[in-house]
């Protein structure tokens, strides 16, 4: 079941946030103080109903709070209410957002169980139809406003509206100074979103059911475009670089361009548009957005271990295994420790591998070990929040520690009964 956890992080890491409205996505709270939700997206075939719940699932399982599919033609439209019935059953929460291209306005007036059935629509003005783009994305709009879902105004340059641009590239043309053609078309991205938005309230949409995104796929134009937009609008911002590309590409373009913007507190939800590899694991991009907001400190999802590279005081794989070890351990407990220690999800490890910043890191962490490099002494120091608690030695290092780690967890986070007489809620 995929909850949107409220950590209570919801401040920028800089100590600021966009003020922005709240809008309410199947139960999820995205902008105001509400934490930054985590959004990702299936790339099943969304009529193939077994596959894109297994993959919904999967996502939500991973930690994505909000999942969109593909609403491409009718065999798509029609499993919708299947997908989204199943998953109830199935005890999963996660909201489920319709995107739609082209031939939104006929896929949703034609199945009104289907726009029902979604949580949210995301349309791009861009493309809702070339003759009649007002009248199509008006539809839409009077589908929104008839079942009180939210609505996504998703620009993209890759389809941005044409029409627009050639007006705004003419009316710089005739500037004194005109601008570079990629600020015309940051400027025609942000008016594109605006015009929509305001479009959209016109057509009866509250302006507390609408998000905004400009997505782009340079790193810099990401930053700029957001920066303009969170200075115009109050409406809450999706962030995302489109098209990021595969693998580590991927993942460092969208964490250089959303760190960015996170620390200066723009943005209330993201999605790393990452190319999964074929056949690999689509909620890759869930744990990168985790990890981007952990890392700064906006959210806590799950203790981070921190652990030297290695160098030549560390030939021996030892220490490696053991930082392994203690990560893999700690993700295998989560699900029950989540359950059993609030609170646990903020907890910092340090591994460490030799005595040069070994002990002071594990000081730094809330428990930490620093184990001898290789054909040093053999013993390995164990700290606890900033005191040296014991020195380990022998084969076993990593079932003491471990067995360290457990103890320490369950006497910092475990509940304590309240006494008698005490309402255990205000214990």
């Amino acid at each position: 079941m995929s909850v949107c956890g409220n950590d209570g992080s919801a401040a920028a890491a800089g100590g600021r946030r966009r003020r922005s409205r709240v809008v309410d996505v199947g139960g999820v709270l995205i902008g105001g103080n509400h934490p930054i939700v985590i959004q990702s997206m299936t790339n099943t075939d969304t009529a193939d109903v077994d596959a894109t719940v297994e993959q919904i699932r999967a996502l939500a399982d991973a930690g994505s709070e909000i999942v969109r599919i593909t609403v491409n033609n009718e065999a798509a439209a029609q499993a919708v209410p299947r997908i989204v019935e199943r998953l109830r059953a199935q005890g999963c929460s996660v909201p489920v957002v319709g995107d739609f291209h082209y031939n939104g306005h006929i896929l949703l007036t034609k199945y009104p169980e289907t726009a029902r059935a979604l949580d949210k629509y995301r349309i791009n003005p861009g493309n809702v139809g070339t003759k009649r783009r007002d009248d199509n994305f008006r539809t839409i709009i009077e589908q929104a406003v008839k079942y009180g879902k939210p609505v996504r105004i998703g620009v993209n340059w890759g389809s941005l509206d044409q029409d627009l641009l050639t007006e705004m590239m003419d009316a710089n043309a005739r500037r004194p100074e005109p601008k570079d053609a990629k600020s015309v078309m940051i400027d025609a991205m942000v008016e594109s979103a605006l015009r929509s938005a305001a479009y959209a309230e016109e057509c009866g949409l509250p302006p507390d059911r609408i998000v905004i995104s400009a997505k782009v796929s340079g790193v810099q134009d990401l930053i700029k475009v957001y920066r303009i937009l969170a200075a115009k609008c109050d409406y809450p911002l999706h962030l995302g670089l489109t098209e990021a590309g595969m693998g580590m590409k991927g993942i460092v373009a969208s964490t250089a361009g959303l760190a960015v913007l996170l620390q200066e507190g723009i943005g209330d939800t993201i999605r790393v548009s990452l190319t999964p590899r074929p056949g690999g694991d689509r909620t890759e991009e869930v744990q990168v957005c985790r990890q981007i907001l952990q890392s700064l400190e906006l959210r806590s999802f799950t203790p981070q271990v921190t652990s030297c590279p290695g160098c030549g005081r560390t030939t021996s794989t030892f220490f490696q295994e053991l930082a392994e070890q203690v990560q893999s351990y700690i993700e295998k407990q989560m699900p029950a420790w989540r359950e059993r220690y609030p609170g646990v999800e903020r907890l910092k490890v340090a591994v460490m591998g030799c005595v040069v910043n070994g002990p002071g890191e594990s000081k730094h962490a809330d428990i930490g070990i620093s184990l001898p490099g290789t054909f040093e002494e053999p013993k390995a120091p164990v700290y606890v929040d900033g005191r040296l608690l014991t020195t380990l030695r022998g084969e076993d290092l990593a079932q003491q520690f471990i067995a360290i780690l457990n103890d320490y967890v369950d006497a910092r986070y475990g509940r304590r009964e309240a006494p008698a007489g005490v309402d255990a809620g205000r214990a």
